[in-house]
């Protein structure tokens, strides 16, 4: 899993070398294929249960399994790129959400905020913590920023199947959920909307986009609890 998370890290560089206006959401997607294949891996993200691509790109409102197309990306846009890899039978996953070109104070403190909820959950991480306690962390983080945690998807498992249990919520509930433990991977992902929670999918049956419109932004890392400690395996 270590090398497939290297992958995706790899990946995930080159993609924040390549944005910039003009650059259309396909070739980005053409370009991620061409890593993962010149590494021996596969893309998880390409016919899993469906999906047609193996990058997710979410623009502006969209907020995760964005399709990419010949839609060209403009000055001020912000793009989550969402990037999953399997090398021998085991996955990586990881986020980030990049701005193109020059955007708004209040655009790149979302970035900011959302990116700090995702390492405030990492360091719950750790063997006798619950999932609960990674839920707390980023949910606190971010509504005391007066954002809001989209409720309806949530963080995983991964390992040999790219979603596994347990799920991890980017929202505190009255079960601290299951208990963590050496061995586990984890995939921690907070989705942040400027505005309010909620959300709707696309006629496309995949886009998932805000219902009033604001910009969204998702971060996300592949985790493992090991007998060393917590590690980042989607971090070069």
């Amino acid at each position: 899993m270590r090398q497939a998370g290297l992958i995706v890290a790899e990946v995930l560089e080159r993609l924040r070398q390549k944005v910039q206006p003009g650059v259309t959401t396909r070739e980005l997607n053409n370009m991620v294929e061409e890593i993962i294949s010149k590494r021996g891996a596969t893309p998880s993200f390409l016919h899993y249960r469906g999906y047609p691509a193996s990058l997710c790109a979410s623009v502006n409102e969209e907020v995760v399994h964005g399709i990419p197309s010949q839609r060209k990306l403009k000055e001020g846009d912000i793009v989550s790129l969402d990037v999953g890899a399997c090398y021998q039978g085991y996955h990586g996953d990881a986020s980030q959400t990049l701005a193109v070109g020059q955007i708004s104070p209040e655009t790149q403190r979302l970035l900011r905020v959302t990116s700090e909820a995702l390492h405030l959950g990492l360091t719950e991480v750790r063997v006798g913590n619950h999932v609960g306690d990674i839920s707390a962390a980023i949910q606190n983080h971010v509504e005391a920023a007066g954002y809001s945690v989209v409720r309806v998807l949530c963080g995983h498992g991964i390992g040999a199947s790219m979603h596994e249990d347990p799920e991890i919520p980017n929202y505190a509930t009255k079960q601290k959920g299951p208990r963590l433990e050496e061995g586990m991977v984890l995939a921690i992902e907070p989705m942040v909307n400027m505005g309010k929670s909620r959300v709707f999918t696309k006629e496309d049956q995949w886009t998932v986009v805000t219902a009033d419109g604001s910009v969204s932004a998702h971060f996300e890392h592949t985790i493992a609890i090991t007998p060393e400690g917590p590690q980042i395996l989607t971090m070069a």
